[in-house]
């Protein structure tokens, strides 16, 4: 949507979210931390921060060339199925089989929403285009789920912080080169862009901290599951604000994945339940 209202390219809207995350250097100067993380897992917590980057840079160039709605679905559901078969490949952490119902119903949900789109894709240079943005997607979907693995195996005092501040630096120094190198700088010109560029900035933050806390307390594979109600407010946007069309398997899809959730929520909910009525 801030795409759409500001006409920012991807490479400004990246940098504009990674300068919100600089702030945080402030917590960590306060609390006495290295900016960096402890030397012993400065290395994965970099590359936790580029695995980002490239997901939100992935998604962010996606949408130029996709609808909104279809480019947060492609994104959502790689990025739950790699996120299942990495965590059982890597980590051997099975799913309950409420889990996985939830699981293969939202990946289903993902499919019904976004099949009819890749079934008539055009032939030409607009069909290449519009297949490039759905590879794109796909690749910042598998980038996330990487990210997310990466960042259950750090386990330092002001690990959240840390890596939150990293992905901004990060950010940035792949970002800004390529402003200068690839296209010519844009910068918001009206009172619009600036108010779309702050909550781009503000909303992406508190996403990145809220995800972030929610996978060490879930499955990588269900946080991405929970996160596919991203798909269904991205096509409420693209239907009410874009003025983008939403065909029904949009919405039969958008229903599929809100009730994949709510039996995944429910599970998770009970089993911690049971496990308060032991203690």
């Amino acid at each position: 949507m801030a795409y759409q209202a500001s006409h920012l390219p991807s490479l400004e809207l990246l940098i504009c979210r990674c300068l919100f995350h600089l702030p945080i250097a402030l917590i960590l100067k306060l609390r006495g931390d290295p900016l960096l993380g402890p030397p012993d897992v400065r290395g994965r917590a970099c590359l936790h921060a580029l695995l980002n980057v490239l997901s939100i840079g992935c998604a962010y160039s996606a949408v130029q060339v996709v609808p909104a709605g279809n480019a947060a679905t492609v994104r959502k559901g790689s990025s739950t199925v790699c996120s299942a078969l990495l965590a059982l490949c890597l980590e051997s952490q099975g799913l309950s089989g409420y889990d996985w119902c939830g699981l293969l119903g939202s990946t289903l949900g993902l499919i019904i929403i976004v099949g009819p789109g890749l079934g008539t894709l055009q032939e030409g240079t607009t069909g290449l285009y519009t297949a490039l943005g759905y590879v794109l997607a796909f690749l910042g979907g598998l980038a996330l789920s990487l990210g997310l693995l990466v960042y259950r195996s750090l386990d330092f005092p002001s690990c959240l912080p840390t890596v939150a501040f990293l992905f901004g630096l990060v950010g940035l120094v792949g970002s800004v080169p390529g402003l200068f190198v690839l296209q010519t700088p844009v910068l918001p010109n009206d009172p619009l862009s600036w108010s779309c560029v702050g909550a781009v900035g503000i909303l992406a933050l508190v996403s990145f901290v809220c995800v972030s806390y929610a996978v060490t307390k879930a499955h990588p594979a269900l946080v991405c599951a929970v996160l596919h109600s991203e798909v269904v407010v991205a096509l409420m946007l693209q239907y009410y604000v874009l003025y983008e069309t939403v065909a029904p398997s949009d919405i039969m899809g958008a229903g599929v994945v809100l009730g994949s959730i709510a039996i995944i929520t429910a599970q998770n909910l009970s089993c911690e339940r049971e496990g308060q009525v032991e203690e």
